[in-house]
Formats: structure tokens, sequence, C-alpha cells
């Protein structure tokens, strides 16, 4: 196994690739109770369009089929559900769907392999039929409705809206009712065979174990599979334009929420550079409306701002953006101050006190993640779908200088990218 170590943090990373394609990150934790293990396929929403290896058929498949994959993997022939074995064995097992991946996961003090028998057993082995497949769509219908209705959710999607016109990044992660209608088991198992290929999957385990013991019993539970080569994804060409500036709906809230988004034309351009410039943007972020900064102190303390906004930037190889969201009374005046403060950063510099606070804060996040199993199993995991090493984040960390930061300010908050998604009050009648 390859040894990855940062001494900075006195961690280490065994990571193996196996004969066939699969890929398995231990991170050991001696002397720790919990045990975490998570079991990931690089296929989220955004992936409605490939070429199968080997065949080289070009498939369309609707939209929300990674999630209801998710949803429908659980489902056992003898009329058990692996999720509820799982827990009552004693476990906090979960799944969930992303735009870029789709996670089996659990987490556990006793218990641990027979947990992983399960896991391994239900993952590899999915079984759909029209009838289960039928009924799975009017429960997955009524999740679709209840995010409708759900103004944090709206604000979201409405935010991807104003920022792209055809990216698949706008797609609800469950599709839409329409879409689920048209998911048959054979679009399942044809999705199933090619993106849970063990060539596409990687699973990392976090807790008090032996690499090698633990890595020949993730061996020892696995189906034979042949690598089977790459998946060719087909994504709209990328767009370089905002789609709209504004979105604005109504509905039932008591304070209306926005959500400031700066569309990252750049992205991922360069892979080595995304670590460097992502936590250049968190500090960013955190100066110019972060908990610590005057901009946040004034709105606080005015009533524009309700609490501590929401600070994120999400990027893959084909989207990258920045969001800032909270609660306010006026929306219009948060962003109005936003800009005005980026501005003058951009004007004036950055002051370089704050600047190396604020370093040092978003530092000690980084070390604190590495704390809880489960942070450090998932983030590794969604590091690695995205081509990136967690252990960037604590090696790149001294080379974001005031300077660099500077020059990403000048980069990617251009007020040209920057859209608004408000989500205001309902009128009475």
């Amino acid at each position: 196994m390859k040894i990855i170590e940062s001494l900075k943090i006195k961690e280490k990373e065994y990571i193996e690739k196996l004969d066939n394609g699969m890929t398995v990150i231990i991170i050991p934790k001696p002397n720790l109770d919990k045990k975490y293990v998570i079991w990931g396929t690089h296929f989220g929403s955004i992936d409605n369009r490939f070429i199968m290896p080997k065949t080289e058929e070009e498939v369309f498949i609707p939209d929300g089929v990674a999630h209801f994959l998710e949803h429908k993997m659980f489902e056992q022939p003898d009329g058990t559900n692996s999720l509820d074995t799982l827990m009552a064995m004693g476990l906090e097992a979960n799944a969930y769907t992303t735009n870029d991946h789709t996670a089996y996961l659990f987490e556990c003090t006793n218990n641990f392999y027979k947990g992983l028998d399960e896991l391994m057993d239900y993952v590899q082995h999915p079984y759909f039929t029209d009838e289960n497949v039928e009924k799975e769509k009017g429960i997955i219908g009524q999740e679709i409705k209840m995010y409708d209705d759900e103004p944090g959710w709206k604000l979201y999607m409405n935010a991807m809206d104003c920022m792209y016109k055809d990216n698949p990044i706008k797609i609800d992660i469950a599709g839409s009712v329409e879409s689920i209608s048209k998911i048959t088991p054979d679009v399942l198992y044809k999705c199933y065979n090619t993106f849970y290929n063990p060539s596409n999957m990687i699973m990392v385990v976090c807790g008090d174990f032996n690499p090698e013991e633990i890595l020949e019993e993730i061996k020892k539970r696995l189906v034979k599979k042949e690598e089977q080569g790459e998946i060719k994804r087909i994504y709209p060409e990328k767009e370089k334009e905002i789609n709209k500036k504004y979105n604005e709906v109504q509905m039932e809230v008591s304070t209306p929420l926005f959500m400031i988004g700066y569309k990252d034309i750049e992205g991922m351009a360069d892979k080595k550079e995304i670590v460097k410039k992502h936590i250049a943007i968190e500090i960013l972020l955190n100066m110019i409306v972060g908990k610590s900064s005057e901009t946040y102190k004034e709105l606080y303390e005015a009533g524009d701002l309700l609490s501590t906004p929401d600070l994120d930037y999400e990027f893959s190889d084909e989207y990258a953006h920045i969001l800032i969201s909270g609660q306010s009374k006026n929306p219009q005046k948060i962003k109005e101050k936003i800009e005005k403060i980026i501005q003058n950063y951009k004007e004036n510099g950055l002051n370089e006190e704050h600047f190396n606070r604020i370093r040092k804060k978003i530092y000690g996040d980084y070390v604190v993640e590495y704390n809880s199993v489960g942070d450090i199993a998932r983030m590794f995991l969604a590091d690695k779908i995205k081509g990136i090493n967690s252990f960037d984040y604590i090696e790149e960390y001294n080379t974001v200088t005031k300077e660099y930061a500077e020059r990403v300010l000048k980069n990617v908050f251009k007020t040209e990218n920057m859209v608004m998604s408000v989500v205001n009050c309902k009128q009475e009648k």
C-alpha cells in the first residue's frame, strides 16, 4: 500500500488500487472506539448522458436515476431492507446522493465486521423488479414534492438557474415527478452495471484498524468483477456567462432568504491550483462577511442580518461557484454592502493583520475535521472523486499569501458573474 503522511497533523493515509480497479483508502485512528466506513461510486445527478465502456453505446437517462438507484439498493429479494438490518445491529447507517457521487456508509463502535458483511453484500447485489420500482416512484415523488415546498432548497435551485443555462447542476438531485416516471428496472441495471463497477468506486475506512488486516477483510468480501475501463461522460459545453442576474419567489417564510452567487468561470481549469484557490476563497469569504468581519458586525447590529451567513465554494470539473446565503429583511442591502466591501478590497488591498487572523482560523477548521472519523471519511471520499488528496489542504495552507488571495479576489469575485436568489415572504391577498 502507498502511504501518504501529513507531518503537520500527524495523520497517515494508506491507499491501495486493487486489481479490479477499486480504490481503498484507510486512515487509522489508534485507540478510538468509533469506526466509520463509506463506499462511494462516481455517479451523481449530473451524469445523465454517457458512453458505456466495452459496448460504446451512448446512453441518455432520465433525471434523478442516481438518487433513485441509491434508494433501491437497500431492498432485498426476501423482503428485508438492508438499512433496517444495519440499524438493528446498533449501527448508524445511511446513504446519500450528490451532484457527482453516491455513497453508502455506517458508523459504529461494535459489530463492525457484521456491518461490513451487510454493506458489501447489498451494494454488490442489486434487486430491481417492475413492482418495486413502481412502488418507489410514489415514495420519491412525495419526496420531490416536499422539497418543492422547502424554501432553502428553492433558494439554492433558483441560484443555480441564475448562474447556469444548460449545466446539469441545475437538475434537482431527485429529478422530477415526470422524469422518474420513465425509470425502469432496465435503466437501473444499465446504470448499476456501468457506474457500480469497482473501477469507478472508492471505499474509505477510518478507525482503530491495522491497514493490512482491514484491506484483506475488504478483499474477501468483494464479488469478482473485471475492471471495465473508462466511462465517457458527456456534458454540455461550459458556459462563460451567467444565465440571469436575479430570481425571486414568494413562499411561506417569516423572514426573506437570500443567496448571492459568484460563478467561477475558470473553475478547476488547473487541478494543481484548485486546493490553493479553495483555501484563498474560504479566507476571502470570512474576511468579507464572516462572523468576525466588520461587515457582519455592522449588518447584524443594524438588524439587517439575522445570523451568520453560510459561506461555501462548490466545484467539480463541470461547475464552480461561490455562495453566500442567509436571512435578511433587506436582501438588496446585503448585496450592495458585499459589493462595496469587495470593491474596497480590490482597490485598496486586504488588511494584512485581518488576513493572517482569518488564515489561522481556516487552518484550525481543517485540523478540527480530523477529530471525527465520519468527517474524515466523507472528506477523503468527496475529495478523491474530485481528484484531490484531502491532506493537500493542510500542505498548501502556507502557500496562500495575501497577494495570491488578492489575485483570486479580482479573478473570481466579478460583478458581471454575480447573481442573487431571493425567497420573499408571501404577500397577504
